[in-house]
């Protein structure tokens, strides 16, 4: 057999809320480590007097005693591991593990019985139920009756609020009250804060960060009084999990920061973190309220009668020696301005982020703290409005992500660093080149292919081979009338406005130039004839049944609410995610379950259609596209059409000065116009395309007759 054995997911009961842990038995102690908090509670083996095994609700589970009245009990055992505790405990902690079965009668008549701490409630000498009298908060007593309160705990689903003893109105052998006996023995172990005594410090008006204000601090025995304007707190220092020291990021605070658990409460608000903040120029000469015999038989030497100097550090040293906990402070993280923090911002609130030798801390609205051992992996992601900051990310084994974001891109490469000394799982490792490049860092979706910036380039080469093509046109659509082809103004749907006629009469020509200076080619808007037509959009029935739901969108709307419920505060798009998330690990049956209840939607859907379709439904829809498409098509066709003779009755002047020639020519086009017309009537019941390539064929067989 080893020197050790180690079981994982091993629970103990805190306040009615079972958390879980890794408990370690050696030679020398058993620890046990819970995985919540962080907090460690360590038994050395020399003060093991009794150890029970017994079955329990979580399996199988062990009762520790020791010699100074603690009772500890760890659940989560297997039936095979007694032998093996059984006989480690007989070799190294010479104490045998005795089997205990709790008794299941449900008798409500028995024995009360005090052992250290523990209240044991027994029906013929096994034990019905236990109170930890450290879960007691308040003790009341009747006639024939005590009334035992306890603590509430947050985490726990059920809280049990009291229980009240029925006490016999026998007296004792010294003839004392039974009642009055009963309720004392539960007070003297009961975590019941009484201000008895004198302070052993007083310090005024200190600036408090959470909760907010300022508060007297005074320093009990056993615990500490905050209080304040409006509110009074008392923290006992059992529930003091960690200290921390911090230097403010200007170099003229310092951040004090004590860890509790439970919190201190205040309406339905719990404060997990008591902040006070100092001036590093504020001094204090302090007198402690003892004798030195006293201060020296107490504290062996960890504070003297006398103090002075800075005021943070009077204060951080009292409560180091009454919580007797080591106080953390930043390690050897230092950022890009010099300072052991980085500047970010969580939950739209702005604050310090302190990386330390095994966490982060924030501070300070709200704090957060966070232990390597419990972050699952890291992320750097890309600022969400400017490329100058960027957020990072922590998501932790219980599948809780923080986000603190805002943080200058200077600090990447000292965070990066760190936390890849510190060994912890970075998600993008492959960022941090990006970063280093000369157009700034990106994330993957710069890599991705871009289908919008394609489809531009693909427009720009059509646009330019329209422009060349055109210059080796045919001729207009416009008719036949040498005297105007100078004279009109170029229409922004004529193909050819730019080029001039190659089968004009020279003569003509020269007249037109002589009665006008030759005018410079204005750049127009020309056609493209080669772009593809654009797609209709399908008019949308109001009338016709909704398109079913897949199966991951209904098992989302199912279960949307119990994600809220579960992640207060989630966003929208962090719902999403999670839910996404949720779906992949959800077994096949249950996908099976939902895809079900798709397959039936869609055969509803499918039922609905073919009898709204059979009702004349979607026909009215088809109709009303059609209607559309004929008038667009005759609108664009009456533009290119009308628009020479437009600027014809513009700039064509009085009819009375044509000569015989050009009334001859004019009657002609006019025919060849009546002729184009129905050729263009007769094309505009066809499609788009077949019209786009009919009108230029048409023009060139009316030149050429001509």
């Amino acid at each position: 057999m080893g020197d050790t054995l180690e079981f994982n997911d091993i629970h103990t009961e805190v306040k009615g809320s079972w958390n879980d842990g890794r408990l370690r038995f050696s030679k020398q102690s058993v620890v046990y480590k819970s995985h919540k908090t962080g907090k460690v509670d360590s038994i050395p083996a020399p003060e093991l007097s009794a150890a029970q095994w017994r079955r329990v609700c979580l399996g199988h589970g062990i009762k520790l005693a020791t010699s100074s009245g603690h009772v500890y009990r760890y659940d989560g055992f297997k039936d095979t591991d007694f032998e093996k505790l059984s006989s480690f405990f007989k070799v190294n902690y010479k104490v045998e593990l005795a089997e205990k079965d709790m008794c299941v009668k449900g008798w409500n008549w028995g024995t009360a019985k005090f052992t250290g701490s523990l209240l044991s409630f027994d029906v013929s000498d096994s034990p019905v139920f236990e109170i930890p009298l450290t879960s007691v908060s308040q003790c009341a007593t009747g006639k024939n009756e005590v009334t035992v309160e306890f603590h509430q705990n947050d985490d726990a689903e059920v809280s049990l609020m009291e229980v009240r003893f029925y006490v016999p109105p026998n007296t004792g052998d010294d003839g004392s009250d039974p009642v009055e006996a009963f309720a004392q023995n539960v007070l003297s172990k009961a975590d019941v804060i009484q201000a008895t005594g004198d302070a052993v410090c007083i310090f005024k008006e200190l600036q408090c960060l959470t909760p907010r204000g300022r508060y007297d601090i005074r320093i009990y025995p056993s615990f500490l009084h905050l209080h304040g304007k409006t509110f009074d707190y008392k923290i006992p220092y059992t529930t003091v999990l960690r200290l921390f020291l911090l230097p403010h990021k200007d170099q003229r605070q310092m951040f004090f920061v004590i860890s509790l658990d439970p919190p201190i409460k205040q309406g339905q608000t719990r404060y997990h973190f008591l902040i006070l903040l100092f001036s590093k120029d504020e001094d204090l000469s302090l007198a402690l309220n003892m004798s030195e015999d006293e201060v020296e038989k107490r504290f062996e030497g960890k504070l003297s009668k006398n103090m002075s100097g800075p005021l943070y550090e009077i204060v951080s040293r009292v409560m180091k020696a009454l919580v007797n906990r080591k106080i953390t402070v930043p390690g050897n993280f230092q950022g890009h301005s010099g300072s052991q923090c980085i500047t970010c911002a969580y939950k739209a609130s702005s604050g310090l982020l302190y990386p330390l030798e095994r966490g982060f801390i924030y501070v300070h609205k709200p704090p957060v703290h966070l232990r390597f051992e419990e972050i699952s992996c890291v992320n750097f992601a890309r600022g969400t409005t400017t490329t100058r900051s960027f957020d990072f990310e922590i998501e932790t084994k219980q599948n809780n992500q923080y986000t603190f974001s805002n943080i200058e891109r200077e600090e990447y490469g000292k965070l990066f660093d760190f936390v890849n000394a510190k060994k912890l799982n970075i998600k993008n490792r492959g960022f941090k080149e990006g970063m280093k490049g000369a157009e700034g860092y990106s994330d993957s979706d710069e890599d991705q292919h871009d289908a919008y910036l394609e489809r531009m380039k693909e427009e720009g080469k059509i646009r330019e081979e329209g422009d060349g093509s055109d210059d080796s046109e045919g001729d207009s659509d416009e008719s036949f009338n040498p005297g105007e082809e100078d004279d009109d103004v170029p229409e922004e749907y004529d193909s050819n406005a730019s080029v001039s006629d190659s089968e004009e009469d020279g003569d003509s020509e020269d007249e037109a130039k002589k009665k006008k200076p030759e005018k410079k080619p204005k750049k127009v808007v020309k056609e493209k004839k080669e772009r593809k037509p654009r797609k209709e959009k399908k008019v949308k029935d109001a009338g016709a049944p909704k398109r079913p739901m897949s199966a991951y969108m209904l098992w989302l709307n199912g279960n949307r609410e119990r994600i809220k419920s579960e992640n207060p505060g989630i966003s929208v798009t962090e719902i999403s995610k999670k839910a996404g998330e949720m779906w992949k690990q959800l077994g096949k049956d249950r996908k099976e379950e939902w895809d079900k209840k798709a397959e039936e939607a869609k055969k509803q859907y499918e039922k609905a259609m073919k009898e709204y379709r059979e009702s004349g439904g979607g026909a009215a829809a088809a109709s009303n596209t059609k209607e559309k498409k004929k008038k667009g098509g005759k609108v664009e066709a009456k533009r290119k059409s009308g628009g020479g003779d437009k600027e014809r009755k513009k700039e064509g002047g009085n009819e009375s000065f044509k000569s015989k020639e050009f009334i001859s020519s004019e009657e002609s086009s006019s025919e060849s116009d009546r002729d184009r017309g129905s050729k263009r009537k007769a094309s505009d019941d066809d499609d788009d395309e077949e019209e786009a390539a009919s009108t230029p064929a048409s023009s060139e067989e009316e030149s050429g007759s001509d």
